[in-house]
């Protein structure tokens, strides 16, 4: 019978319960922030806009570029804990949007419709789109102009940007057992600068040959969902992050995924705290910055 299968089970038996509490907590407070228009930057500068969790508005090279773009309130029964830092209905038309994997917190296809029909209503066109190997067939009936898929290390041209994949210690199911998809990070590169979005990962030894082969300029990290420690199996924590970060070569580094989503069972104010120390520990505290959802850090070139 049915529940004697689940009996035997027993990874995935855990995993719901842990989805079921995560999701029963979700709801029990009113969510926070406030959501605003995109700060639009000049084509020579470097746009950086935090969404929240792990979704970004970049502008690079006059080009408006979506990564993990998750505007939706909940994920199936998840309810986000803020609001998105920009309201998707105000956004300016979009030429790439680049996703790190399949998880529904950084894959989210009711925000990627409304992203195609938004740009296309602008525009005329709609946006394209790279996803790591084995996650075309989840974006391939949305309406995106163009799918570009890749492994780690592949490089490709698109919309005048350099996009290239890089490796990272996590793993790419949509559910439980389709685990051929892919996964990983980007280093998007146009007009003189240089952005890494590591998608989600535990610490792992190639920070170093990422910052090595890259040289990235700005360095999007994940912060959050590292408690209990069985989680920093694919996930940093704070200090991890910083030590990657370093590693990395970096000059600035953003934190990213905590804050919106209760993924982890560490308190929802701790992921920051704990990084701010970090970075003052070492030092380096000038060289980390935490925006606020909605907000953008700008940089000229150099």
């Amino acid at each position: 019978c049915m529940f004697s299968w689940w009996r035997q089970q027993p990874f995935l038996v855990t995993k719901v319960r842990q989805m079921a509490r995560l999701a029963r907590e979700s709801h029990a407070q009113p969510m926070q922030g406030t959501s605003r228009p995109a700060e639009l930057v000049r084509p020579e500068e470097l746009g950086v806009t935090f969404i929240g969790h792990s979704s970004f508005l970049l502008q690079v090279s006059g080009k408006k570029v979506l990564v993990d773009p998750v505007f939706s309130k909940r994920l199936v029964l998840l309810r986000r804990q803020r609001w998105p830092g920009l309201r998707l209905e105000e956004l300016p038309p979009i030429d790439l949007v680049l996703l790190t994997h399949a998880h529904m917190d950084h894959l989210d296809l009711a925000s990627l419709r409304r992203i195609v029909w938004r740009t296309r209503r602008q525009t005329g066109q709609a946006p394209k789109v790279v996803v790591p190997k084995g996650v075309e067939d989840l974006v391939e009936k949305l309406g995106f102009r163009a799918v570009h898929s890749l492994d780690w290390w592949d490089e490709t041209k698109v919309q005048g940007l350099t996009v290239t994949m890089t490796p990272c210690k996590h793993w790419g199911a949509r559910m439980f057992r389709d685990t051929h998809r892919g996964y990983g990070g980007y280093v998007v590169k146009g007009g003189g600068h240089s952005v890494y979005h590591s998608g989600d990962t535990a610490y792992f030894s190639g920070f170093r040959e990422i910052g090595a082969r890259l040289k990235p300029e700005i360095a999007l990290l994940p912060i959050g969902a590292y408690f209990p420690d069985s989680h920093r199996v694919v996930h940093t924590s704070p200090e991890e992050a910083v030590r990657g970060f370093v590693e990395t070569g970096a000059a600035r580094m953003v934190p990213m995924h905590y804050g919106t989503f209760r993924l982890g069972r560490e308190p929802m104010d701790e992921p920051v705290q704990r990084l701010l120390a970090e970075a003052e520990r070492l030092r380096i505290g000038a060289r980390v910055r935490v925006l606020e959802e909605g907000e953008t850090m700008r940089l000229r070139s150099t």
